[in-house]
């Protein structure tokens, strides 16, 4: 879920890595297929969420725009022309790519550290809103504060996860909405642009963009209610499968990465299964005689795939991961808005 988050905030700004190089780089791994300045810029984004996920717990924390600032520059530290840690220095403008049109104009530069301030007060004060709004609508202040040169976009997410993690709900990996917004980033877009109105524009009806936040949150967890119940079936199925070929329970943990078209590399099968260098590269080479998997590469850069049986295995127990992009919360919800 941790590689997710990942791929799909970066998706938005056009960094595109396919699953398996984003749990590479979410493990510190190199990832073999991603171009190298979409590779910095994933790992950036990677830094600042593990430090996120460190924060969820801290028993000391507090919100400040030197916590903003320092997760601005941990994911954008490989292109110091980009101002990382600073607040932007003059305008900004939001284009659409395609027609090449200004579709927000962020506040005056000087107006920026005032925001922010605000911004950090609310989220550090007490109240009773309920968490998933409060994440929304730090989210939403943020992008339409803009205060950044770039990376205004991944930073307004990690904001929004920031405050889910803090609220303690779920685990952190768990409540993100990252990965939907990913998948739907035209009606994220289109929210966004509606509900800012162009310009920075305080007094605007903001009720557009929670309903859109919260139906994201509900249809994330029917996907993720989904594959738990998917994982649960590989598992035993992979399982009973390791048992006839009389390997150890501890190389399940192998072949559920691969039985998903997921590489496996000697380095994260011993960490994940929690044993030597030696007693790593045996279990590999056992599976290969097993039949279960076939080696790529060669020395450091050796990595194993799944054969067509064990892919088939996992395809008969799993069913299609499919996400029910039209169910609508709110639907048989009737609601009185002021006129």
């Amino acid at each position: 879920m941790f590689a997710r988050a990942i791929q799909g905030s970066n998706t938005i700004e056009g960094y595109d890595v396919d699953l398996a190089d984003a749990m590479e780089l979410a493990e510190g791994e190199q990832p073999l297929a991603a171009a190298d300045e979409t590779r910095t810029a994933v790992a950036g984004y990677r830094d600042a969420m593990t430090y996120v996920l460190q924060l969820a717990s801290d028993p000391h924390f507090l919100y400040s725009d030197g916590l903003i600032r320092s997760l601005h520059f941990m994911m954008l530290k490989y292109d110091m022309t980009k101002g990382p840690g600073l607040w932007r220095p003059g305008h900004v403008y939001v284009h659409h790519e395609p027609s090449g049109q200004i579709v927000y104009e962020g506040p005056d530069a000087e107006l920026v550290p005032g925001l922010m301030a605000e911004l950090v007060s609310e989220l550090q004060a007490a109240n009773d809103v309920p968490p998933l709004v409060r994440a929304a609508l730090a989210h939403l202040n943020f992008v339409m504060v803009h205060p950044f040169r770039d990376g205004n976009g991944r930073m307004a997410r990690i904001l929004q996860s920031l405050v889910l993690a803090r609220e303690g709900i779920l685990a952190p990996e768990f409540a993100s909405i990252e990965e939907y917004l990913g998948r739907n980033t035209q009606a994220y877009y289109d929210v966004l642009g509606s509900t800012g109105g162009g310009s920075w524009q305080p007094q605007r009806d903001a009720r557009e963009w929670v309903r859109f936040c919260l139906t994201a949150h509900f249809r994330q967890a029917r996907t993720l209610s989904r594959r738990v119940a998917q994982a649960e079936r590989l598992w035993e199925a992979l399982s009973a499968e390791a048992q006839r070929h009389g390997l150890p329970d501890r190389v399940v943990v192998g072949l559920f990465d691969a039985a998903q078209r997921f590489r496996v590399r000697n380095g994260i099968y011993q960490q994940h299964a929690d044993v030597s260098d030696y007693a790593g590269g045996r279990d590999l080479k056992r599976l290969v005689e097993a039949g279960l998997l076939y080696p790529r590469g060669e020395k450091r850069g050796r990595y194993y795939l799944a054969t067509e049986h064990l892919l088939a295995l996992g395809d008969s127990v799993r069913e299609r991961d499919r996400q029910a992009e039209q169910e609508d919360p709110f639907a048989a919800v009737q609601i009185a808005l002021p006129s």
